[in-house]
């Protein structure tokens, strides 16, 4: 049986939470369309589970550009991103949810404000939030298209809580990437890593 994610101590206000890798268990999904999408365009690199996880929570266009600076590529950050987009769809079906999460959502629904702060794409996290069943509990969605930097910027964090109502230092958030967890101490938020542990 799981025991029960423990939060850290403090009196919040409100919480954030991270779509994929967080609520859901869908980083493996992600890493395969990203793989095939690499692949599509020509990429010489191997897009490891390690160089995937690096960069988890940023956007795809942040990604590619990244991508690109390490290994001397020019891809093409629209069409990897349709591609990966088209993949991920293919597969979304099949995504789980993330169960000890999924549990502090419902337990405090109702109770304090809570929003899901992604830098996926809209259509993909709505989606993901519906299939495993937590898509009522939120009713403020951020996603990268929303701000003008994403993780590890803060932008997407400080927009969550505006929308919330509630002090970016009330905030708790929940995230499995270092980019995001960058990005919620640099929003001046607590944060918590959840170690999802699925790999490919």
């Amino acid at each position: 049986m799981q025991r029960p994610f423990e939060l850290p101590p403090g009196d919040f206000g409100g919480f954030i939470f991270d779509c994929d890798g967080t609520l859901a268990d869908s980083m493996p999904l992600y890493h395969r369309a990203w793989q095939r999408a690499l692949t599509a365009h020509g990429a010489s690199f191997e897009f490891t589970w390690e160089l995937f996880m690096s960069r988890a929570g940023m956007s795809t266009a942040l990604t590619v550009e990244g991508l690109n600076l390490e290994f001397g590529t020019t891809l093409e950050a629209l069409s990897i991103e349709a591609r990966q987009h088209a993949e991920y769809l293919a597969l979304i079906e099949e995504v789980q949810p993330i169960a000890a999460i999924v549990e502090v959502a419902k337990k405090y629904f109702g109770k304090l404000p809570m929003s899901v702060a992604s830098g996926g794409a809209r259509p993909l996290v709505e989606r993901t939030l519906e299939l495993i069943g937590v898509k009522e509990l939120f009713p403020v969605v951020v996603v990268a298209a929303d701000v003008p930097r994403g993780k590890p910027e803060p932008d997407i964090f400080l927009l969550a809580a505006e929308r919330m109502g509630v002090p970016p230092e009330a905030c708790l958030v929940f995230e499995d990437g270092e980019p995001g967890l960058i990005a919620a101490r640099r929003a001046g938020m607590k944060a918590v890593l959840v170690d999802h542990g699925s790999r490919t």
